[in-house]
């Protein structure tokens, strides 16, 4: 409980300063929180270092904002253009204009992890990724395009070849990290999905013969049990990844338990949403009062939000301004609470490093000077996670 008060509190007072910066602190913020939770993952005794630097992360988004505003300015302005003169209407525009934003999305996320794993080290020793972001948005579009097509059959094996092609160009040190098994492995991480497809069939069968309310009940249960589906696979596929992963004779082994995972969400998201609820109805309040005095008084209020319609208009909003930064505050450092904490610290005491006596033939990398830093992830809003 000491260690999640004392990221509770470190938390709010990150996410005030950003919020009273206009989110410029966030690139501080962001740097502190991981360094708080890099530092207390500790396998075999010996702390994780988080070596970012916010700087790098603010000139980093500076390009990339320079970059995609260029992007939205001229090329979005040509597609409007040309979608005008050939079907007379812009929706073909965004259509374009949106498909053209996918690959950064891949982009960014693969850049993001090499910036983040270059500024990592463990035991002195620096960890690190190879240059691959086009590599790596062109096969995702790739396996997404064919996951598609095959109607998500083939969702584990996007799963697998994906995170083969970012481990294979992942380092610790001078020792290159392997992705062993095969994708087909995978699949036993998706069995919960098919209980899931046969409520759905049942719901559908139920509502076509006239039963609706069985039906919306069944098809409730079956969005419930998709969601701890979900969570099986993301969970059981990552262990599964992991337990195949070696680096110069180092092996892992991951034991993260399902269920613990989404009754860490469910618990933690629960507490968050009950917790931010209480600054959400106290916005009310003066947003009514607001209306009230915008129409001259005319509206019908509570005795509560009648008793605030007193205060100057000035106060008013300022009331409202608090309650709703309030809001993001709560959510942001709840969340890191109650969801990111107990999530890292469970997949880290059920991680452990085989073959520790490889360790002495491993030595030093030299540091990947990687200047935009996770630019293009924070400008596309990829880089909020830790």
């Amino acid at each position: 409980m000491g260690a999640r008060r004392r990221l509770l509190w470190l938390a709010l007072k990150m996410d005030f300063l950003t919020i009273l910066t206009l989110g410029i602190y966030r690139f501080w913020m962001k740097t502190r929180l991981r360094r708080w939770y890099w530092s207390a993952i500790r396998p075999g005794g010996h702390p994780l270092e988080y070596l970012g630097d916010p700087f790098e992360k603010l000139l980093g988004f500076l390009i990339a904002v320079v970059i995609l505003a260029f992007y939205v300015g001229i090329v979005n302005l040509l597609l409007v253009f040309a979608s005008f003169s050939l079907f007379q209407s812009n929706t073909a525009a965004y259509v374009a204009s949106f498909i053209g934003v996918i690959p950064l999305w891949f982009y960014a996320s693969y850049r993001a992890r090499r910036y983040v794993l270059g500024r990592t080290r463990w035991r002195g020793i620096r960890l690190g990724v190879d240059p691959g972001a086009w590599g790596y948005a062109g096969r995702a579009l790739v396996h997404w395009a064919v996951t598609l097509i095959s109607l998500g059959l083939l969702w584990p094996r996007m799963t697998f070849m994906l995170e083969k092609y970012r481990a294979e160009r992942s380092w610790y040190g001078t020792a290159r990290i392997e992705q062993g098994g095969s994708w087909t492995m995978l699949y036993r991480a998706a069995l919960p999905v098919l209980p899931v497809l046969a409520m759905l069939a049942i719901a559908a069968l139920c509502f076509f013969t006239g039963n609706i309310g069985t039906a919306i009940g069944i098809a409730v249960l079956a969005g419930a049990a998709g969601i701890y589906a979900a969570v099986h696979y993301n969970v059981v596929s990552w262990k599964m990844l992991m337990d195949h992963k070696s680096a110069a004779g180092l092996g892992l082994r991951a034991n993260p338990s399902p269920l613990r995972v989404f009754g860490i969400y469910i618990v933690g998201y629960i507490t968050t949403i009950i917790v931010v609820a209480i600054p959400a109805a106290l916005l009310t309040l003066p947003l009514l009062a607001l209306q009230t005095s915008s129409t001259g008084g005319s509206m019908e209020l509570p005795f509560s939000a009648s008793a605030i319609s007193a205060l100057p208009e000035a106060v008013l909003i300022a009331l409202t301004a608090l309650c709703y930064f309030a809001l993001f505050l709560l959510w942001g450092a709840l969340r890191h609470a109650f969801v990111t904490m107990p999530l890292l610290r469970h997949y880290a005491e059920t991680l452990t490093i085989t073959g520790a006596d490889a360790l002495k033939g491993i030595s030093q990398r030299a540091r990947d000077e990687f200047s935009e830093a996770e630019g293009f992830a924070e400008a596309l809003d990829l880089g909020a996670a830790i």
